[in-house]
């Protein structure tokens, strides 16, 4: 997967998954202000959806292709252990932040390969599948930062994602904005407040 390695000092390595219509560049400058120590890995999707990159297909506005979205993930896991093999970090030290859809790749990898990312920020995600048998993720630590007026993200989706990944034993938090679906000041402070407190922030 296109992908950009930014080398940090710290054993943490930072793994940035842009929404829709972005790339590997943008959300460098969130990662280094999250995390300014750590390895930064930044992925491009492999989907164009009319000129908009994704990480999966949509059936239509707010509605998944479940069967590319279970592929795409496999495909992401494969991709991150051979990146870490290739830059020797390790994945077991590494946190994920993705963002709309890839807050939703993200957090659909973090049900379907129990344990692959055990550390996750999902900002403005939806509930990636339904009707599905979840996982143990007692080990898994989650941050779901939401927007209360968002329109293309529902607050809905994020307290149903946040009940659904409770249910499983994953210990998540939760920040709700006022910002629709972007991402603000606000936010990131608040998604570093969190990563301070699991101890993340070297």
């Amino acid at each position: 997967m296109q992908h950009i390695f930014i080398k940090g000092s710290s054993e943490t390595t930072l793994i940035l998954l842009h929404g829709t219509g972005g790339d590997e560049h943008s959300l460098v400058d969130i990662g280094r202000f999250l995390l300014p120590n750590a390895n930064l890995l930044s992925i491009k999707g492999n989907i164009d959806e009319n000129g908009l990159t994704r990480f999966f297909k949509r059936k239509s506005f707010g509605i998944f292709d479940e069967e590319d979205l279970i592929f795409r993930t496999k495909e992401l896991y494969d991709f991150l252990q051979s990146a870490a093999k290739q830059y020797r970090f390790d994945l077991t030290k590494a946190v994920g932040y993705g963002y709309s859809n890839g807050a939703n790749i993200l957090g659909n990898m973090l049900i379907q390969i129990p344990r692959s990312i055990t550390q996750a920020v999902l900002a403005h995600p939806m509930v990636p599948r339904r009707g599905i048998d979840l996982p143990d993720l007692s080990h898994t630590h989650v941050l779901i930062t939401a927007g209360d007026n968002d329109p293309i993200a529902p607050m809905s989706e994020s307290r149903e994602l946040e009940r659904m990944l409770k249910s499983a034993s994953a210990d998540v938090s939760m920040y709700i904005g006022h910002k629709e679906h972007a991402i603000s000041k606000e936010e990131l402070e608040a998604v570093k407040t969190w990563l301070k407190k699991k101890e993340l922030i070297q």
